[in-house]
Formats: structure tokens, C-alpha cells, sequence
């Protein structure tokens, strides 16, 4: 965008002009159902056997929760399709269309950032020393919650980067960037109205490619990833197939949150770390009791195999390879397993919408 439309922003949105989704309005309306559906459309037949939409514990107490935008923060697998399809999901079902904070390391080309922005993406800047990016995580965080003033809804991962071992966790890093220069850390998370999704696919087609990373770290703990990589990584993610692929929607947190504060008010004069992590908990509990958890039959071996034989690297550690690959897809069962105890009131709700594919 050039000086003259800048000027013509508001005070309010002009600080945000680095990192800021554009604004193009009907033109994204038409871009979505002329372009952007079609073709996720044709990529959800090509790669997947169903793309679901379901829900997790009472459909209709969810639907009131997202009504006037929410902050959907899931558990992250793929760079490019978590986002995208959760954001179609949510246009087919409720016309909701939300703003996906992407980080700014996957700009590789000019052309990458400006699709992005113009389909309502605002960057995640990550890169600079110390200082600059306490600055940029204020600015992200008050462009945040800039949109949720407007009721935008909202898309971030739970996590800086993907849980290459699909242990998903959620970063207190994250909340506490969500949360700065405020005054009381639990109304402030309850005023972005966070509803955890859980994503499940079948299979991941970037499996082999974490692992090789994995080994690659292991063997040199300086060793970094290129802009190529982070481009053949999205490729493969765009590309390859992923069988089932469920996208789970949660309750809000902030009942539970009032709950809890409820039973153990003390909370309120915990030290900010412990707060978080007790926030931590709740969104975790959510998106590891909305996991889709696959039946894995004898083949799976087979499987784990085959995405062996596709890693080129040095020094390939066959036995290391294996045994992250299968780490990859036993961790959400076990999650899965660890969050049912105490039993929780959560339970999987009606089936959801399928897309047809």
C-alpha cells in the first residue's frame, strides 16, 4: 500500500501498518467464493478422505460462544492448511472469517505476504534482537486486541511453530504476549473469548519431514531451517494426503475460568506465571479431549516405514527416525488418555458438518 492510503487510516490502525491484514472488503467476499473456496474445495478432495467440522461437548452453548467473535486457538500441524481450512469450515457453517496471525519467517517470497495479507493474515514478526521484539509482541498484542474490540474473530496457534512430536502444549509465552499492559491477567483472557479447536489428521503429510529435522538437530544443535525449507514444507503440507481430517470446536475457557476462581479465589494473587499456566491447563484440557483418535492397524508399521525410506540426510539414523515417527502419532493418544482423568463434563458432542470433498 502506498503513503496516500496509509494516511487515509485511522490513528488506531496506522501503528499497526507492518504487521495488519488488508482491508479490500467486497473484493475479499468475491476473491473467497470465486477463488479461495474452489480451490480448497478440489485440495480437500485430492488430499483427504473427509474434512469435518464437529464438536466438543453442547453444539449450541459453542455456536452462542462464537457468535460475536471468538479467538480460536488450536493445536498446529500444517503451516498452511490449519488455518485455511478452519477459516472455510467456519464460512461455510456460520460466516464467520477469521483473521490468521501468520509468522513472518514464511514470507520467503513478496508475492507470499501480499496473498496473505489481502486474505486477512496479519504477520507475526519474529525476527530482530531482544528489544525489538518485546516491541513487536506489544504491538501484536494490542492489534489483537484492537480486532477483538471490533468482535473480529481471530486464528493463532497455541505455540510458536509447529509440535514437531505432536505433544501439544500450549505456551505460556503466547497468553502473556495476548495479555501485556494489562491490569488483571484472568479478565483479560476472558475478554478475548478463547475456544480452543483441536485439529486431528489421519496422517501428517509432513511427518517424515519433522523427523529428519529432528535428527538434524539433534546432531547439530546450531543447525537452523531455510527459507526453502519452510517453502517445501508448506508444498508438501498443501499437497500431500492426510486421510481423515477432523477440526474439533470448543467451548469458551471463560466458564471454566470463572469456576475455577470460584473454588480457589487465592489464584487471583498467584505470581502472573502461575496464572498463566493454570490458563495453560484449561486450553490444553480442551483441544487434547477434542482429538479424533484413529484406529491404527497392522499396516501402520508399514507406514512408518515407507516415510523412512523418503528421508535424504546425513548420517540417517534409521532407529532415531522410527522412533519419532511413531512418537508423533502415539502422543495425541496419550494425551488424549492423561486429559479423561478426572473424568471432565466435556464429551464429545453431535456429529459436526462434513464437507463434502
Amino acid at each position: 500500500m502506498d503513503n496516500g492510503q496509509w494516511t487515509k487510516m485511522n490513528k488506531s490502525e496506522y501503528q499497526f501498518r507492518q504487521i495488519r491484514a488488508y482491508r479490500v472488503g467486497w473484493l475479499l467476499t468475491i476473491c473467497d467464493f470465486l477463488i479461495a473456496f474452489p480451490i480448497l474445495r478440489i485440495w480437500a478432495r485430492r488430499t483427504t478422505k473427509s474434512l469435518r467440522l464437529d464438536y466438543l461437548g453442547d453444539r449450541q452453548q459453542i455456536e452462542q460462544d462464537i457468535r460475536h467473535g471468538a479467538f480460536f486457538m488450536t493445536n498446529h500441524r500444517d503451516i498452511v492448511m490449519d488455518a485455511a481450512w478452519l477459516s472455510y469450515l467456519l464460512r461455510c457453517r456460520y460466516y464467520i472469517r477469521p483473521f490468521i496471525g501468520i509468522g513472518n519467517n514464511l514470507f520467503a517470497k513478496r508475492w507470499i505476504e501480499v496473498l496473505v495479507r489481502f486474505n486477512r493474515c496479519f504477520a507475526v514478526i519474529r525476527n530482530g534482537g531482544a528489544h525489538a521484539q518485546l516491541e513487536n509482541a506489544k504491538t501484536l498484542s494490542a492489534y489483537i486486541r484492537h480486532l477483538r474490540s471490533q468482535g473480529k474473530s481471530i486464528w493463532l496457534a497455541q505455540r510458536e511453530g509447529r509440535a514437531k512430536d505432536s505433544n501439544d502444549l500450549t505456551q505460556a509465552s503466547v497468553l502473556h504476549m495476548l495479555t501485556m499492559g494489562t491490569d488483571d491477567l484472568y479478565e483479560a483472557v476472558k475478554e478475548l473469548n478463547i475456544c480452543p479447536v483441536s485439529i486431528t489428521y489421519e496422517y501428517d503429510p509432513c511427518d517424515y519431514l519433522k523427523a529428519a529435522e529432528m535428527q538434524l538437530k539433534r546432531d547439530d544443535p546450531h543447525w537452523r531451517k531455510t527459507k526453502r525449507d519452510d517453502v517445501h514444507s508448506m508444498h508438501t503440507g498443501i499437497r500431500g494426503q492426510k486421510g481423515h481430517v477432523v477440526y474439533r470446536l470448543t467451548p469458551s475457557i471463560n466458564r471454566e475460568i470463572d469456576a475455577m476462581l470460584a473454588e480457589h479465589p487465592e489464584y487471583r494473587d498467584q505470581p502472573n506465571s502461575q496464572q498463566l499456566q493454570h490458563i495453560c491447563n484449561i486450553i490444553d484440557r480442551h483441544i487434547h479431549q477434542g482429538y479424533e483418535i484413529f484406529p491404527r492397524g497392522t499396516d501402520f508399521d508399514a507406514y512408518i516405514e515407507s516415510r523412512i525410506a523418503m528421508i535424504d540426510i546425513p548420517n540417517k539414523d534409521e532407529a532415531f527416525l522410527r522412533e519419532k515417527l511413531v512418537e508423533m502419532y502415539e502422543n495425541p493418544v496419550m494425551n488424549y488418555r492423561k486429559s479423561l482423568t478426572p473424568p471432565s463434563p466435556l464429551s464429545k458432542g453431535e456429529k459436526g458438518v462434513q464437507c463434502k470433498v
